[in-house]
Order: structure tokens, then C-alpha cells, then sequence
């Protein structure tokens, strides 16, 4: 494979860098529960010292994504049914807060924006393009949670949003959703238009709801 990790990506660590790439092969299902993850076949494979590697390995423990368990090394745990579970449960609680902050403190680009990449999503509704529009969906729901000037909060939704791709996207593959996701979002949008806090919050929790109950039925 190429050796993408030579040089820092952006303003990203080598660390950084690394540990991105460990983490989305975890979440796309590449290492499964159980397997072992071993710090120097990593460094040959991404053609970097076993330091980088150590430390992207830590920040995964961090993470909750991997157990260094003694004298049998790095193992992966993964994303569980019951961690699925609790970041629907937190992003119903929280959800409604990120767009009732975005609608009081985003500007006109950002609706902008998120009128931009809807229009996008139905495009790849209509031409049945179920990656491209998941990488919209994820874009749509980060353009509300940077509008709403909480670094805090964006943080914490945006890793809920990478937690979930995996699923999101089966989510997806089940006949009809992205349809249905795509009538969601556009309620979302225009009560956005519209200013509308109480019809946002409502919109934004029935789309999360729905994506909670699809993903139980994928199960």
C-alpha cells in the first residue's frame, strides 16, 4: 500500500493520522471484536516507527475502542449493540439543544450550506448512490453542529457521527430508508428556513428516532 503517512496530513500529527486510520478500520468492521491488534506489524504496514503507532494505540484505549490487556496485548472491542444503544439515547437528549442553538446563532452561509448539501441528497437519492449520500448526511448534521458555535457540543456529536457510520450506513441499505431519511432532512431544513425552533427540534428527534428504530431491525 501507499505510505501515506511520510508527512502530516493538514496539521494533524503523525499520531493523529494514524490513529484516524486504526480507528475507521475498527468501525468499518476491517479488525473484528476479539482480534489482536500488534503495534509492529501496524509500524511495517504503515512504514512508521513503533512510537506513532504506541501512541495512536493508547488514544484508541482512550477511546473505548481497545483493551491493552497484560500478556496478551492490544484487543479489539469495537462498537457494541449497547454502546449503539446509549449514543441514540444521547443524541436524543442532545440533539434538540444543537439545533435550537444553530437557529439562534448561525448566519446566512451556514443555512446556506445546509441548503447546498440537501439539494445534493436528493440528487443521490434519485440516482440511488447510497455512499454518496451518506457522506452527505454526515456533512448535513456537522453544518448544524458547527452553526452552533459550541465547540464542546460539536465535538462530542461529530464522534457520535463517526461511531455511527457503520451502521448508518446498513441503516441506509434497508429498502426505503434513504427515501425516508431524505424527507427528514428536508423537514429539518425547512423549519431551519423558517426559524422555527419548536418544528426543528421536532424534526430533528423524529429523524433520530426513526434512524434508532431502522438500526434495531438491521440487528
Amino acid at each position: 500500500m501507499d505510505n501515506i503517512f511520510n508527512e502530516k496530513k493538514g496539521n494533524k500529527s503523525l499520531t493523529s493520522t494514524i490513529f484516524e486510520k486504526i480507528r475507521e478500520d475498527i468501525l468499518i468492521g476491517k479488525y473484528v471484536t476479539g482480534e489482536k491488534i500488534v503495534e509492529a506489524k501496524l509500524a511495517e504496514e504503515f512504514g512508521v516507527s513503533r512510537t506513532p503507532v504506541r501512541e495512536a494505540l493508547k488514544q484508541l484505549e482512550l477511546d473505548g475502542l481497545v483493551d491493552n490487556i497484560p500478556n496478551r496485548g492490544v484487543i479489539v472491542k469495537g462498537i457494541s449493540k449497547q454502546d449503539i444503544d446509549d449514543i441514540f439515547t444521547i443524541r436524543v437528549a442532545i440533539e434538540g439543544i444543537a439545533v435550537k442553538w444553530a437557529i439562534e446563532r448561525m448566519d446566512e452561509s451556514d443555512f446556506e450550506k445546509l441548503k447546498e448539501i440537501f439539494e445534493l441528497m436528493e440528487f443521490y437519492t434519485f440516482k440511488k448512490d447510497l455512499d454518496k449520500f451518506g457522506e452527505l448526511n454526515t456533512k448535513f448534521h456537522e453544518v448544524i453542529y458547527n452553526a452552533t458555535k459550541s465547540r464542546y457540543l460539536e465535538h462530542v456529536l461529530k464522534d457520535f457521527q463517526f461511531f455511527m457510520k457503520t451502521t448508518r450506513y446498513k441503516s441506509l441499505r434497508s429498502p426505503g430508508r434513504m427515501e425516508s431519511a431524505l424527507d427528514e432532512h428536508r423537514e429539518v431544513l425547512n423549519a431551519f428556513k423558517e426559524k422555527d425552533i419548536d418544528r426543528a427540534v421536532k424534526a430533528i428527534l423524529t429523524h433520530v428516532n426513526n434512524s434508532r428504530v431502522n438500526a434495531k431491525q438491521l440487528r
